[in-house]
């Protein structure tokens, strides 16, 4: 286990290193959002959650992940490119003339969704749940929230409809880095007691640390035995920004691109930290 949390938490190095390379090159994209998320993406993909197939993307018996907050799909581009799905060479061409743009959609091979207008991913994600129930198929459905896309309405109507269905197959994950666009979400419209909002909507709730792959591989390992017919949400303790100091909890970093000497800075706090917790 210990060897393989060590190969996690390299391959998220490398995540954010490609998320700095391809969002300085355009000159735009969401970093911070990004840098929260990475770990959580990073398990999916390689610590054995999904089930997909890089080179048969619509595989039938997959599971399916929907990024609803879209704007932090840079990370997961590099983890579809890194397993297969596209060439490495696309990364290069973020948002320059090749199939990755600044949000993700259903023409590049792995995404599942067309996302980024935020309050849509729990409900594609419940759809898809619901059908595979009422296909006899063993697949899950997960999706990962942004914390702020929980003031969105559409939220909270997927969230009544998963749990009147009994979607025990639909995982949601809240990226909780305390962050919007413009302020910390506490000061801008308070979400907590996020967990008990869950828990009043017929959900089953979980909270871990998003950036501890011990705790994130423990937690799917426990559902995999949970026998409850409920839904389950999963909220993930984040810093937006992870991994570069100057990043970390700043609100100008939803959207900066770092030049010049932050740059030169970023690239070696990600390259001499070969841990990124």
């Amino acid at each position: 286990m210990e060897k393989k949390i060590d190969e996690l938490k390299e391959k998220a190095r490398w995540v954010r290193c490609q998320v700095l390379e391809m969002i300085s090159n355009a000159k735009k994209g969401h970093i911070g959002g990004a840098f929260s998320s990475t770990d959580v993406l990073v398990a999916l993909y390689y610590g054995g959650i999904l089930k997909y197939k890089p080179k048969n993307p619509k595989w039938s018996n997959r599971d399916y992940f929907i990024i609803s907050k879209g704007h932090s799909g840079v990370a997961l581009y590099a983890i579809l490119a890194d397993l297969g799905y596209f060439s490495t060479e696309e990364l290069e061409k973020f948002c320059d003339g090749g199939i990755l743009g600044g949000h993700p959609d259903r023409n590049i091979p792995g995404i599942e969704a067309d996302t980024g207008s935020l309050g849509h991913g729990l409900g594609i994600a419940a759809g898809i749940a619901l059908a595979a129930k009422m296909d006899k198929k063993q697949i899950k459905s997960i999706v990962l929230l942004g914390d702020g896309e929980c003031y969105e309405g559409s939220v909270w109507e997927s969230a009544q409809f998963a749990a009147h269905h009994k979607l025990n197959n639909l995982i949601a994950i809240v990226d909780r880095n305390m962050q919007g666009v413009t302020d910390f979400t506490e000061d801008a419209n308070k979400l907590e007691p996020l967990d008990e909002k869950w828990k009043a909507f017929g959900w089953n709730v979980k909270k871990i640390d998003g950036h501890s792959f011990k705790e994130i591989l423990r937690v799917f390992t426990e559902l995999e035995k949970d026998k409850s017919d409920k839904p389950c949400v999963i909220i993930a303790k984040t810093v937006k920004g992870k991994g570069v100091d100057f990043m970390e909890c700043k609100l100008a970093w939803h959207h900066s691109v770092p030049k010049n000497e932050k740059l030169t800075n970023a690239r070696n706090q990600l390259n001499d930290n070969r841990e990124v917790q």
